[in-house]
């Protein structure tokens, strides 16, 4: 892995703050100088305003940053307390943020590529996929959730560029009924891929790498752990290695090569 950029506190204000799906929120927050900073698939870490006793700031993957205009894009669930409060963070409240946290995506021009998201994974394989498109890769996208409700990320796919975009459901309320996984095994079985990148619940990660090794293609995967202090101190968020040991999510991932983690 490459050492993460060098992590800051900056300020923020929320622009915009609404719900796009059921227990899933967009906000687009304000920060200029950290907009500039972040790679694809690094992790901030939010102070949320509202109880003085939580002292834990949040850890959230981001879906797309403008340098430009200063803004940074958040997709998360609602999941718990600090989660509800950001929820109610309405246009123009504020507080602090640290990041860039972690270590990305590592992009590279190159042939066709495949973006794996389940549920509130989305985010960072969005802006995975836009770095793909702008390498000058085609990419196709699988974006699994468990109902249509909780699906988001298909038009943000199109819209960048992506190739073919192909939508799962647990429950067949939206697209394809099943897994994403089993959309993967179809598009293998039809293309040549030398990239899969993925992110979700653990046990899709899991068969996603499975997959990907079978074929013979790199993968890379971001994983999620309890982040608690978010610079490598506290070890809640020790991921177990193929070869044996941990390493932390939040210092040496959360992007891993697939092969090297114990799933």
């Amino acid at each position: 892995m490459q050492p993460s950029a060098k992590v800051h506190l900056y300020d923020f204000r929320v622009r915009s703050n609404e719900a796009v799906g059921r227990d899933v929120f967009r906000m687009v927050m304000e920060s200029p100088k950290l907009a500039g900073e972040l790679a694809p698939g690094q992790f901030m870490n939010i102070a949320v305003p509202g109880d003085a006793s939580h002292i834990v700031r949040i850890p959230l993957s981001f879906s797309g940053a403008d340098s430009d205009a200063g803004t940074i894009e958040l997709v998360y669930a609602v999941v718990g307390e600090g989660t509800r409060r950001l929820s109610k963070m309405g246009a123009g409240s504020g507080s602090t943020v640290v990041g860039p946290c972690g270590n990305g995506w590592r992009i590279a021009p190159g042939g066709r590529a495949l973006a794996v998201a389940g549920g509130v994974g989305a985010p960072p394989v969005i802006a995975a996929a836009r770095a793909l498109v702008e390498s000058g890769r085609d990419v196709d996208v699988i974006l699994g959730a468990q109902t249509k409700d909780r699906l988001w990320g298909e038009k943000d796919a199109r819209d960048l560029g992506a190739s073919d975009v192909v939508v799962t459901t647990d429950d067949g309320s939206y697209g394809r009924r099943g897994f994403a996984t089993q959309a993967m095994e179809d598009l293998l079985a039809q293309r040549d891929y030398d990239l899969v990148v993925t992110c979700g619940p653990s046990v899709m990660m899991a068969g996603v790498a499975r997959l990907a090794e079978g074929a013979h293609v790199a993968c890379q995967a971001s994983l999620e752990r309890m982040m608690t202090c978010g610079f490598g101190a506290c070890s809640t968020c020790n991921v177990a290695m193929r070869a044996g040991g941990y390493k932390s999510c939040c210092m040496d991932g959360p992007v891993f090569d697939a092969e090297e983690v114990a799933w």
